[in-house]
């Protein structure tokens, strides 16, 4: 299979993880970084063999065939933009864009071009959550009716030495975590129809704790503590608590329930991790493990295999199908999470104005394809 030239825009901390995981895909030849401070794009360069590039000249690369857009979340939409209008295909880390106006500015870019654009996160094709969506598919907890969510936490004050775009407008927990969060119910269940929500911040400040700012006060500018209700086309309602107000709780991850039984995953932040699941006797039991290359750990006894995403787009190119972290997941993803914050802001029910297909399933076999 021919490999596609791919260049990244943003050499911050998460890009180490594109570089040292590209390579374990057969579709991607990482080829040059960039960097608006030159300083760092050399550094990370040269800690990994590749080229250091100005955004122009990246972009202008005949070698660069799809461009990653690891940039801050409040730039991910002109960075994009920029990619598209080079005439490079465009992954971008999450959130896709900060506003659904931003979202089908770029689907419509791409198509006026035939370029592809996908999106983070691609956790949802780890092997955990691709197999609970095999028991859902297969029916073992029929039809699904609702589910509930936590992402649930104390904000990121206490160890991130900058934290301030966390707690601005853009940040907050449903647009930091929230993508990994309902892109895994959007592959599971469906489409959203509408949502509602209450929306609050329970502390007007945060103090830095640690690094060259320690003690700091950072502003809280955006919602901390919201608490949602889904409604999903197919009838399902679930609930999701997103919440950097909170010291300690016991709430799972995510639930999703069936008319006939209840499936428990793992962080949709994380590729694998075990699945259990009941039926009408009320048992809970693991899922048997099932031979996928996507729950294998191969990081700090995790597994991560970010680029599946990336790669997924690449070969979907050559082969001429849809992949999986589509433009019009993304863009569906920002509807809700946006419609989430308008909801809580406004206090009423906000309809989706998107809609989008469930993503393929990626079988253990489709995943080993992509390895290289």
């Amino acid at each position: 299979m021919t490999k596609l030239g791919v260049g990244i825009i943003g050499c911050g901390n998460i890009s180490t993880s594109y570089l040292k995981l590209a390579p374990l895909f057969k579709s991607l030849d990482v080829k040059a970084v960039a960097d608006i401070n030159m300083d760092t794009a050399k550094a990370r360069a040269e800690e990994f063999g590749v080229r250091a590039e100005t955004v122009d000249d990246l972009l202008n690369a005949d070698d660069i065939d799809v461009v990653v857009n690891l940039t801050i979340p409040d730039v991910h939409f002109a960075v994009t933009k920029q990619i598209l209008e080079a005439g490079k295909h465009a992954y971008s880390e999450k959130p896709l864009v900060l506003s659904l106006d931003e979202g089908k500015q770029l689907r419509d870019l791409a198509a006026s071009k035939g370029l592809r654009v996908g999106s983070a996160p691609d956790t949802f094709l780890g092997g955990a959550h691709q197999l609970a969506r095999a028991q859902i598919d297969a029916g073992k907890v029929g039809r699904i009716i609702g589910g509930t969510c936590h992402v649930m936490g104390h904000g990121m004050e206490a160890w991130h030495p900058n934290p301030d775009f966390f707690f601005k407008p853009g940040g907050g927990p449903v647009l930091d975590m929230g993508p990994y969060y309902i892109t895994n119910l959007i592959q599971l269940i469906g489409p959203v129809k509408s949502v509602t929500a209450l929306a609050t911040a329970t502390f007007a400040t945060r103090t830095i704790g640690n690094g060259d700012r320690l003690g700091e006060t950072v502003p809280v500018e955006t919602p901390t503590n919201i608490q949602a209700l889904l409604e999903f086309e197919n009838g399902a309602v679930v609930t999701l608590g997103a919440s950097w107000d909170v010291w300690a709780h016991r709430h799972d991850h995510m639930e999703i329930y069936g008319e006939n039984g209840s499936i428990f995953l793992p962080d949709p932040n994380f590729f694998g991790g075990d699945v259990e699941i009941s039926g009408e006797d009320k048992e809970i039991s693991t899922v048997e493990p099932w031979d996928h290359p996507f729950s294998v750990a191969n990081q700090d006894e995790r597994a991560n295999y970010r680029c599946a995403g990336l790669a997924d787009m690449a070969t979907a190119i050559a082969e001429g199908r849809e992949h999986r972290c589509n433009i019009d997941v993304a863009v569906h993803a920002v509807d809700v999470m946006t419609s989430i914050l308008k909801a809580g802001e406004e206090r009423r029910f906000v309809e989706m104005t998107t809609t989008c297909e469930r993503p393929a399933a990626l079988s253990p076999d489709e995943a080993r394809a992509l390895l290289a």
